[in-house]
């Protein structure tokens, strides 16, 4: 218990420097697009090419993988059922259903797992499915809905983004490191260590920014979808994930831990990229990334108190 609240007071530590930097205006109006993209195009790829390339690849077909993606898709189609129910539309129950069951494996869950659980690359099976599953699918439903940003963009090049991804590349290069079984030189990896170490604290940095000024949530007509988003997100999620992972996999200690934590990961914060790119449910998906993030410390706390 005593090395998960250190691990989450390094984490806030560092976000609240970031909140210090965008109030006092540091970085100025780009600075946390500059340390988001520094992070996203560079020194991530890097990080997980680096833990990838001398990977464990039977985690990529594990069991606490099989927990992880059931738990996502038991809380998205919870999501569909009440916005079926309830006719909010494609396009908004669509993005309540990504909000409500993808996690922020890059931002947080990179850190989380190195400070908290011990080892990163536990996330990185999980990244690797929604980037190349969860969120394909979520976006070709978007596409096929709207017709494509601006009547172009058809189901082929959303299925192929995340091919274009460079955290996604960086995935698959170290994939493909360790499938083949070779060692590369010290010499070889040092540039990848080097940058790859710049990710965590760009990613919280940046994050802590973002919370300065941030306006607030849940006073606007769409508080029922956002309240259910944010519940199946910070509770049914880690739950689901805690009973899969008992009832059906036999799971327990540390690698039950580990799926219950990543699953109580807040809504991955390119959700609202997606909604803007879309012009699906904005307001909503903004507010659901910003409530289940500052909702994540108390639930990991509790999990860790539970079950830690």
């Amino acid at each position: 218990m005593s090395g998960v609240i250190v691990g989450f007071g390094v984490i806030a530590s560092i976000v609240a420097v970031g909140y210090i930097l965008g109030r006092l205006d540091v970085l100025g109006d780009n600075g946390r697009e500059v340390l988001s993209r520094l992070s996203f195009y560079v020194a991530t790829p890097a990080l997980l090419f680096d833990i990838l390339s001398t990977a464990d690849l039977s985690v990529l077909v594990s069991a606490p993988l099989l927990v992880s993606a059931i738990s996502m898709l038991v809380v998205a189609a919870l999501f569909i059922a009440a916005g079926l129910l309830r006719r909010w539309g494609v396009a908004r129950t669509t993005m309540g259903a990504l909000c409500a069951s993808y996690v922020n494996a890059g931002n947080l869950g990179i850190p989380i797992s190195a400070y908290v659980l011990g080892d990163a690359s536990l996330v990185a099976p999980i990244l690797l499915f929604q980037l190349l599953v969860l969120g394909p699918i979520g976006l070709t439903v978007l596409d096929v809905n709207r017709g494509g940003p601006g009547g172009r963009t058809g189901p082929l090049r959303i299925l192929t983004t995340p091919l274009r991804n460079p955290v996604v590349i960086g995935c698959l290069a170290g994939v493909a490191v360790a499938a083949t079984g070779w060692s590369p030189p010290a010499p070889f990896m040092e540039p990848f260590q080097l940058v790859g170490s710049i990710s965590v604290p760009a990613v919280l940095l940046a994050f802590g920014i973002s919370l300065h000024g941030s306006p607030l949530p849940f006073r606007g007509p769409e508080k029922a979808a956002v309240g259910l988003a944010v519940l199946l997100k910070c509770l049914v999620q880690p739950a689901a994930a805690w009973a899969v992972g008992v009832f059906a996999f036999g799971l327990s200690g540390a690698d039950l831990f580990a799926v219950v934590v990543l699953a109580a990961l807040p809504t991955a914060q390119n959700m609202y990229t997606y909604s803007l790119r879309y012009g699906a449910a904005e307001t909503m998906t903004r507010e659901i990334v910003l409530l289940s993030t500052l909702l994540t410390l108390p639930v990991l706390v509790a999990i860790a108190f539970l079950l830690g």
